[in-house]
């Protein structure tokens, strides 16, 4: 048998099913409905549960498909319908799930937008995405961007909503008089319309008929890592499907009695697929903060004892490194998935060590709504494996070069996907489709082996791949053989431009507080763990945390941003 032979029989056969956990069948039915139905079962069978605790307000899942209804409603008589794209520009709260399930409720299209934008950003994806009416709360750094391009964008409508009401007292009182200065005030205008105005009606959206196969429910952009970024199109059965795929891998949940920690952006894929509706689909109460901030997380966890906990790299490793940690009761937590980013070992450990949870990796993007594989909750998976196929998933490990003939077990080779959360496309932009959709496969751009047992394993994107005298390197290996000396506490590798080897990896470390390393040393500590062409040829340490995107990860661009920067 050829390489090429045992490759496409390892495929066929699904080789990952003989590791897959008893509790879940691979070929589950999953169901393709629009998402909105995910939350009227909830609000039907669990109605007088919890469904969100912000900052100490609780709302049950009742009270927010009435709200849900109402906005519906409103939003109708706005004109959105379907094809109508409404714009979240909005921190983690119930407004972010009431709104979302709002405007699909109400036949409209999902676009997610970072708070966090500068006007530029919000500006393009207003005018990419089509964006008619954006969603927001009276929050300074939200409504001073809105209002300064709203004169000249394609925006119609903005809906604004009172974050006071969304307090509990005191708080609620004394909010508009402490942070008098980061409350919002707003010009009149039409095209400025209260959410309690929207909202006053009978709670009665009509009927919209949704296809869930071909009608879309969210535009997702991408993280904009490599190029402009680009609207995917996850349709009503992408989102079902991947939420379910995720419920199915958690199959030992008790819907209405669990809690989820939500400090991850609700914007992004990782957050609306892994907390809210996971959430919502499990009758789930979501412990949420606006943002991330260490020390809130792990208040919150010590004092509302949630059990599940989806989370990046960077925040598993901030809470092991946190010097009070020990003040902090952490045992309630059951099951934390990590993605966005590669997790060492390390971390895992000592997270899985300080907290007695299981801490799984899974692997995912926002093409694929964005989960494709995760690692056994039950049991061991092997170590640095981004784990098998979530149900009704097929992973494929594809020549990079022909993008046809499938590489043998343990072989290198792009990692492909297949399955019901695959995107429909990129929003107007069918010459990028065609680049990561062909044949039904979903190429993904990352460098993966599958091993004998299916489990899967990235090596690194394609893209990140460092050419240094004609030698592959891959950040990620370098990465992981750094994270292995005890003063390290973040890491990021890059190859920079070097005029007589074409490129040259570099590596910028921040040790753990109260440690030291140099350069020389940390070569001497690689000597035995990499090749002479993998040990980055220039060492940075730095006092100060390495750069991050929005949710969290160590961000490879940025970095590579600043060097160019200082060389120029």
């Amino acid at each position: 048998m050829t390489s090429a032979d045992h490759g496409q029989a390892a495929n066929s056969e699904h080789i990952w099913l003989k590791s897959y956990p008893k509790q879940t069948a691979w070929d589950a039915e999953i169901p393709a409905t629009p998402v909105f139905d995910m939350l009227d079962r909830t609000v039907r069978l669990y109605g007088d549960c919890p469904g969100f605790n912000f900052m100490g307000k609780k709302f049950t899942w009742g009270e927010i498909g009435e709200q849900v209804n109402r906005l519906a409603r409103g939003l109708q008589s706005l004109g959105v319908k379907k094809g109508v794209k409404v714009g979240l520009f909005l921190p983690n709260s119930p407004s972010f799930v009431i709104s979302y399930y709002a405007v699909l409720k109400a036949g409209g299209t999902v676009v997610n937008y970072n708070p966090l934008y500068s006007v530029k950003e919000l500006k393009h994806q207003i005018e990419d995405s089509h964006t008619d009416i954006m969603i927001t709360l009276d929050i300074v750094i939200l409504c001073d961007k809105l209002m300064e391009i709203l004169p000249d964008s394609r925006l119609q409508k903005i809906v604004v909503g009172k974050f006071t009401d969304l307090l509990s007292f005191p708080k609620n009182i004394l909010y508009p008089i402490v942070k008098a200065k980061d409350v919002a005030k707003l010009p009149v205008s039409d095209k400025i319309i209260s959410y309690d105005e929207l909202t006053d009606n009978d709670a009665t959206p009509a009927f919209v008929a949704i296809d869930p196969q071909e009608d879309i429910a969210v535009l997702q952009y991408t993280g904009g890592t490599t190029g402009v970024p680009k609207g995917a199109m996850l349709t009503h059965a992408n989102v079902v499907a991947n939420t379910e795929q995720a419920a199915l891998w958690l199959s030992d949940g008790k819907p209405g009695e669990e809690k989820m920690v939500g400090v991850l952006p609700f914007f992004h894929v990782f957050a609306m697929t892994a907390v809210m509706n996971l959430s919502v689909r499990n009758a789930m109460e979501i412990i949420a903060l606006p943002r991330f901030e260490l020390d809130k997380t792990l208040a919150l966890i010590n004092k509302y004892k949630p059990h599940y906990f989806p989370a990046v790299p960077a925040i598993y490793n901030a809470i092991n490194n946190y010097k009070s940690i020990d003040k902090f009761d952490l045992r309630s937590l059951r099951y934390c998935i990590s993605g966005g980013a590669p997790l060492p070992l390390e971390v895992k450990k000592e997270f899985e060590r300080l907290t007695g949870c299981k801490l799984v990796e899974g692997y995912g993007l926002t093409e694929s709504s964005p989960v494709l594989c995760v690692n056994p909750v039950v049991g061991v998976g092997p170590s640095g494996s981004i784990g098998l196929p979530v149900p009704g998933t097929v992973i494929e490990i594809i020549n990079p070069e022909d993008k046809i003939t499938p590489m043998a077990l343990g072989e290198r080779g792009e990692l492909c996907a297949r399955g019901p959360q695959v995107m429909k496309g990129y929003y107007n932009n069918p010459d990028a489709t065609a680049d990561v959709l062909r044949d039904g496969r979903l190429y993904t751009g990352d460098v993966a082996i599958m091993d004998e047992n299916g489990f899967l394993y990235i090596v690194d994107r394609i893209k990140d791949m460092i050419i240094t005298n004609g030698y592959k390197v891959y950040p990620r290996n370098v990465e992981e053989a750094i994270y292995l000396h005890t003063a390290v506490e973040e890491c990021i590798v890059a190859g920079v431009p070097d005029q007589a080897r074409g490129e040259m990896v570099k590596a910028w470390i921040k040790p753990r507080e109260g440690k030291t390393i140099s350069e020389a040393e940390m070569k001497d500590f690689l000597e035995d763990k990499l090749s002479k062409m993998e040990i980055p040829r220039i060492i940075e340490i730095r006092t100060t945390p390495l750069p991050k995107t929005m949710i969290g990860k160590l961000s490879r661009k940025d970095i590579l941003a600043e060097d160019k920067a200082n060389a120029a």
